[in-house]
């Protein structure tokens, strides 16, 4: 068990230090990287070109660079992101694939081709009506149009092989989380709030097919052990992210336990498989097309009150937090929906505002405080 912890203990580091993680993983692997904005962008076609596909997702990093582009009600991922980009912190990126799902991803696209002409920016665009078969197939031609620049990038094809072999290896990933996670929910003691969050963010910065090969390891220690009793309360988290890191701290501090997430820097990352039918980029698109629940994917049915309510049964939880990104207007449409959804199933629910530069933490664990003993 011992050697299973050290492992644990490496992810944790490697999640909690992106910048030393990322050239660590660059100069073990001898790829270049390519930048990926959150959330779903296409990183196997990164990874088939011979790429590193890294994860951008913002982090503490405060500075008056961005305020040239961006304005005050603008989320904190985009506002890191911006600022580290025009701090030179990126450059040692090949490329940036940016992705569309709001406002401000939209227009930063612009912004970001004039401020930082030597970074190369591919754009990508998700379809509404991901479902349909004109969806599906705009989501193909999006996938060939950012291969072709990829393949611009690297300075040849992408072949069909390389394609299948890393939509295959991305599979194995999602699968051995999706193991991982429900072997974690049975540990606490193990996996507290913060150093599970640390050991999933670690794939945004590594090689995926070194980290889950790590991941397996540990899937093994954690398969001998016999599942831990607490008394602490299960919860399940939800919304873009559960960031800044202290945050989970509190979690932790009031007893709170996450059994598991619907999040979508964790586990929304890996909760659908592509089907091993058809051509490799026909099984990304297919992918899309699968994932539901999801604010940042257009979902006429409202799906994500439904599976929250589906996770608390599966994992025995107590309750729900809303961990709501200030400023992320998806999130904020969806919350109204899911809080009388709640309500009506009769299942606690607090609705926290986040910020990754929070200065005070003082009004969140106040409020964690008073949940923690609503629960007792």
């Amino acid at each position: 068990m011992n050697k299973i912890l050290q492992i644990i203990r490496q992810l944790e580091s490697a999640g909690e230090n992106p910048k030393e993680t990322i050239r660590k993983s660059m100069a073990q692997s001898g790829k270049k990287a390519i930048g990926c904005f959150p959330i779903y962008a296409p990183e196997e076609l990164v990874y088939s070109a011979g790429f590193l596909p890294i994860g951008m997702w913002g982090g503490p990093k405060n500075g008056t660079l961005s305020d040239r582009y961006l304005q005050t009600f603008c989320c904190s991922i985009m506002k890191a992101n911006t600022e580290l980009a025009l701090s030179g912190s990126y450059d040692m990126l090949s490329g940036i694939i940016l992705t569309a799902y709001c406002d401000t991803m939209k227009c930063i696209m612009e912004n970001w081709k004039m401020a930082l002409p030597h970074l190369r920016l591919i754009p990508m665009v998700y379809p509404q009506n991901r479902k349909a078969a004109s969806g599906v197939a705009f989501m193909e031609e999006e996938f060939t149009r950012v291969k072709a620049q990829l393949e611009e990038l690297r300075g040849g094809q992408i072949t069909e092989q390389e394609l299948t072999e890393a939509v295959d290896c991305y599979d194995d990933y999602r699968r051995t989380m999706q193991q991982f996670t429900k072997l974690a929910s049975r540990h606490p003691a193990i996996f507290t709030a913060r150093r599970r969050h640390a050991v999933i963010k670690a794939a945004s910065f590594m090689d995926k097919r070194v980290y889950t090969e790590k991941m397996k390891q540990i899937i093994c220690g954690l398969e001998k052990l016999e599942p831990e009793v607490t008394d602490h309360k299960r919860v399940i988290l939800t919304g873009l992210m559960a960031e800044p890191a202290e945050v989970l701290d509190l979690l932790e501090e009031n007893r709170l336990f996450v059994a598991a997430d619907d999040l979508a820097q964790e586990t929304r990352q890996f909760s659908v498989i592509a089907p091993k039918k058809g051509s490799a980029i026909e099984r990304m698109a297919q992918r899309i097309a699968m994932q539901d629940g999801c604010t940042f994917l257009y979902d006429a049915e409202k799906s994500r009150g439904i599976r929250l309510m589906e996770l608390k049964k599966q994992y025995n939880a107590d309750a729900i937090i809303f961990c709501q990104l200030k400023f992320c207007d998806p999130d904020e449409f969806d919350y109204p929906i899911i809080k009388k959804q709640m309500e009506a199933a009769e299942i606690p629910l607090l609705h926290i505002e986040l910020e990754q530069q929070m200065e005070s933490l003082g009004q969140i664990r106040t409020r964690l405080q008073g949940f923690a003993e609503i629960l007792e």
